[in-house]
């Protein structure tokens, strides 16, 4: 490897490397920007417009909104790069919150984050940087990128609780050795004491934790607001087939949930199984929920298949733990994976994303999402 590699890997200088930063007005991307600045790097801060915040989405913890962009735009003046602002309201429309909707509908659990990555964030955002002849698109997502012989690999975070891999297992090999993550080495309050240092407005910022289309968490109001007809009354059976109660929408349930079943037994009842064709939901005790076997389709594989040969480890759910599990490939991208141990709560929609151990910490090899 080259001596005169600059921070982000590559052989130039930073004050003759451009760089886009996707600002979204949180610390985390603001912080990254000036960063950048600070070393001397060409920086470039792109902010994307996704939706037409109302003013009860405004107020609530959600990235993305008006007054992000505000805040972005105060950034990029404080630290004097250049800022732009796309507006992407009808992409993000087309590529993200009718996939949401759509998945609901079909008695899945989406992930509208990975979607975003996939299409408005990197898809989008990285054509837009060529066009600007950047020599790298950086963001604000802690993960850890580590660049050898042209090659960048994606690894978790060092800061376990802020870990964001499993949300960019579907960016493409193009897209990582364009990318790169320089908080993926760091801790929350390190980040935060970067951006009190360069005295940035948002270093006591919030974090946003609600999804940034869904006001206050309410996934079945969006549903409401673009699909009114999906709220059909449905049965909610047992495991041997009876019917013991009656739903207001297979939308309100997901694999794993116990609450607002409201059907009394004198087990706690789970929801195991939903059948969108026939709008009906299936309950059981928890240790109906235990599943070893799991079904992908839509592979995205970043690794050799030769480390794949062994155990890898498997995240089913963001906040799930690492499980032990053996992947099978097929010829039609797709996947079986066999886990070691029985998992509960695996519901369709959700992402499979897989990693292996090397000297370098836990690196992404890809992923899939659960079919089921």
């Amino acid at each position: 490897m080259s001596n005169n590699l600059n921070s982000i890997g590559l052989e130039k200088k930073p004050s003759e490397t451009t760089v886009v930063v996707a600002m979204s007005g949180g610390v985390d991307s603001s912080t990254v920007a000036g960063m950048m600045k600070k070393e001397g790097y060409r920086v470039i801060g792109i902010t994307l417009k996704l939706y037409d915040d109302g003013k009860e989405v405004a107020a609530s913890k959600q990235c993305c909104s008006g007054q992000d962009i505000m805040d972005a735009k105060r950034v990029a003046q404080k630290l004097d790069i250049d800022h732009k602002i796309l507006y992407y309201q009808n992409k993000f429309k087309q590529g993200v919150i009718d996939n949401f909707v759509d998945s609901y509908l079909k008695g899945e659990t989406p992930i509208p984050c990975v979607q975003c990555n996939q299409t408005v964030k990197f898809k989008d955002l990285f054509g837009v940087s060529k066009d600007l002849d950047a020599d790298a698109l950086i963001t604000g997502h802690y993960v850890k990128s580590i660049t050898t012989n042209n090659e960048t690999n994606m690894y978790q975070a060092i800061d376990q609780n802020r870990d964001q891999s499993y949300f960019l297992f579907n960016t493409s090999r193009e897209q990582l050795n364009y990318l790169r993550f320089p908080l993926g080495g760091m801790l929350k309050d390190q980040t935060r004491s970067i951006a009190k240092k360069l005295n940035l407005n948002v270093a006591d910022k919030p974090d946003s934790q609600d999804i940034c289309f869904v006001p206050n968490g309410d996934y079945a109001s969006v549903i409401q607001k673009f699909r009114p007809d999906s709220f059909k009354k449905g049965n909610i059976k047992n495991l041997e087939g009876d019917v013991i109660g009656v739903h207001d929408g297979i939308i309100n349930f997901t694999i794993g949930q116990r609450k607002g079943i409201k059907v009394s037994d004198k087990t706690a009842l789970y929801v195991v199984k939903i059948n969108a064709d026939k709008n009906e939901i299936f309950v059981g005790p928890r240790e109906k929920l235990g599943k070893k076997d799991i079904k992908l389709n839509n592979l995205n594989i970043l690794a050799d298949i030769n480390e794949f040969k062994d155990d890898v480890f498997v995240k089913v759910r963001s906040t799930g733990k690492l499980l032990k599990g053996k992947v099978n490939f097929k010829n039609d991208n797709t996947a079986l994976v066999n886990l070691e141990k029985f998992e509960d709560g695996i519901s369709p929609g959700q992402a499979c994303v897989f990693y292996n151990q090397d000297k370098f910490g836990l690196k992404v090899l890809g992923g899939g999402w659960i079919k089921n």
